[in-house]
């Protein structure tokens, strides 16, 4: 089944909305590598403006302010980290799919510095994510219920809730990174330790 043809007003529409989305992420590198280079003042509107080639009234009325810029940032770091994720290939099993998460995870708060300083470690002072923010963000994670899930039905995983084995898997992984980020850890070894320690907490006892 073929679309219908979008017509120049759908055709022009689509590249508007194009534009906006490439203008938006634009800015947001802008503005992330300003927090992770010069630190959260450099995160003025316009400061940004400058380095990315536009005007203040463009950054206002694209994200209202600067909290709204930090929110952005935000969302738009889980959302990163959430393709990272989507991006691990299927596994013949949903246990070896959700050991390979792992690594795919830590590669994405390694890769992303400045969005990982912003989303764990307050590197904006003050700012306070939404309650609408923080679902969202944690909506970004739920590859890991998913996968939880089919290993619970599956019988790898002790029956329970998806979300509370995810998020111990989730803490795991946060303290061994955050110990690797500081210097504390020099490799990975620690981070696939305590995950895979995590996860064989709640693996079902094929002995009993």
């Amino acid at each position: 089944m073929t679309s219908a043809p979008l017509g120049l007003q759908g055709a022009y529409l689509k590249g508007e909305r194009a534009s906006h989305d490439e203008l938006r992420s634009h800015l947001l590198d802008v503005a992330v590598n300003l927090l992770e280079t010069d630190g959260p003042d450099s995160l003025t509107m316009r400061r940004i403006a400058a380095e990315a080639g536009c005007t203040t009234t463009v950054i206002y009325t694209m994200f209202g302010n600067r909290e709204g810029l930090a929110e952005a940032l935000y969302l738009e770091g889980f959302e990163r980290f959430r393709r990272y994720l989507e991006s691990v290939p299927q596994r013949r099993s949903p246990f070896e799919h959700l050991t390979a998460l792992g690594p795919a995870y830590r590669q994405a708060c390694l890769s992303e510095p400045g969005y990982y300083s912003l989303m764990f470690e307050r590197a904006i002072p003050g700012f306070e994510p939404s309650e609408r923010a923080r679902t969202l963000a944690r909506a970004a994670l739920n590859i890991l219920d998913r996968v939880i899930a089919d290993c619970i039905s599956a019988g790898y995983l002790i029956p329970t809730q998806p979300r509370k084995i995810a998020d111990a898997l989730w803490a795991a992984a946060q303290g061994a990174i955050s110990l690797e980020r500081a210097g504390h850890l020099r490799d990975g070894r620690t981070f696939e330790a305590v995950t895979m320690a995590t996860i064989c907490c709640y693996q079902v006892d094929k002995q009993a």
